[in-house]
């Protein structure tokens, strides 16, 4: 624990001489977290030297000072078994200082290294590539902050529903894991939680064979939901689109966006819609492009207006899809376009 009471403290002077030599730009850790230059001890050269004979060049160095100041702040022997921890993932010290220099947070929470070591193990044994544990690592620190057996908790849980929702056994290892690579964060959650929601889909007669789907579809983000926000927007959807809970159930199978995103989300993306000109009818036969944000919304219509495209009198699907998938609807609208129309019983004007 570090003291941030900066009134009564001065800047440690020898650690502002090692921080000049090493060509750290002092001004922008004061302006980030001056309380570290407060700290009586600090290991600056240590930590530089660590990180150089991993093959951090000065600048390098310099650079993962400046946006992780608190790196300074830890024991050598920390930050090498946090190394000898990574290392257990990375396939050299080339590409682990390439990630301490883009995710210095990461590697610099020290704290919870039984934790993190006895996870990395645990996801090897799960049949998870290194590289996918490291971009974990990266981008998902805190789930490694969890104890091994809360995570293990987690995938059990997912496991056994999978099994009882007439998933094969045969495909469970390769589900579970595309599950865990689209979504780590799922790992956050609680095995009561994952239940409580599992539960409540089937509540609102969504068969076994359905619930996989849709869990799949989500890309495991409904474990991150609850079933108050999820029945809100079932009921606003309910209500906008005035179909029965049959047709309802489809559209949700067809845009499981209806389930996560919260009733303000859906209402602001609607209104979007409608202030384009769109119809409901249209929106329902083509509930996905609820998935898109009004501005995206937006730039395709003008986009596809520009064309002479009239979304107002046509199917939403153009405008559907990630960026490429609208690119290439782009593309063949506007070949269509410019393709001369040949007619074959023309007299053809021939110069003599």
């Amino acid at each position: 624990s570090y003291t941030t009471d900066t009134k009564s403290r001065e800047e440690n002077k020898k650690t502002l001489e090692n921080l000049y030599s090493l060509s750290v730009d002092i001004t922008k850790i004061r302006r980030l977290k001056e309380w570290v230059l407060l700290q009586d001890v600090a290991y600056v050269k240590e930590i530089a030297g660590i990180l150089q004979e991993m093959g951090a060049d000065e600048t390098t160095v310099a650079n993962i000072i400046e946006r992780c100041p608190e790196a300074i702040l830890h024991t050598p022997a920390e930050i090498n078994s946090q190394r000898a921890l990574w290392q257990l993932v990375c396939q050299n010290e080339k590409q682990l200082i390439k990630l301490i220099e883009q995710f210095p947070e990461s590697f610099f929470t020290t704290e919870y290294q039984q934790n993190q070591k006895a996870n990395i193990l645990f996801f090897q044994e799960l049949g998870l590539k290194n590289n996918i544990i490291t971009r974990f690592l990266t981008s998902a620190p805190n789930i490694f902050y969890n104890p091994v057996e809360k995570n293990k908790n987690v995938i059990e849980t997912l496991q056994r529903n999978y099994l009882n929702l007439g998933g094969s056994a045969a495909n469970m290892k390769i589900w579970i894991l595309k599950l865990l690579s689209q979504n780590p964060f799922i790992l956050l959650n609680t095995s009561t939680a994952i239940q409580e929601n599992l539960q409540f889909l089937q509540k609102n007669d969504f068969t076994d064979q359905e619930v996989l789907q849709l869990l799949s579809k989500l890309k495991g983000f409904i474990f991150q939901l609850n079933s108050t926000t999820m029945q809100k927007s079932m009921l606003f959807s309910k209500n906008i689109f005035q179909c029965s809970d049959q047709e309802l159930k489809q559209l949700v199978l067809k845009c499981p966006a209806l389930l996560y995103y919260s009733v303000p989300v859906l209402e602001e993306r609607l209104e979007g819609l409608l202030k384009e000109g769109i119809s409901i009818a249209q929106i329902r036969e083509t509930p996905m492009v609820l998935e898109l944000t009004t501005q995206i919304v937006q730039y395709r219509i003008k986009k596809l207006s520009a064309l002479g495209y009239d979304i107002k009198s046509g199917n939403l699907e153009s405008l559907n899809g990630t960026k490429k998938d609208f690119e290439v609807t782009y593309g063949k609208i506007q070949s269509k376009k410019e393709r001369p129309i040949f007619n074959p019983v023309a007299p053809l004007h021939i110069e003599d």
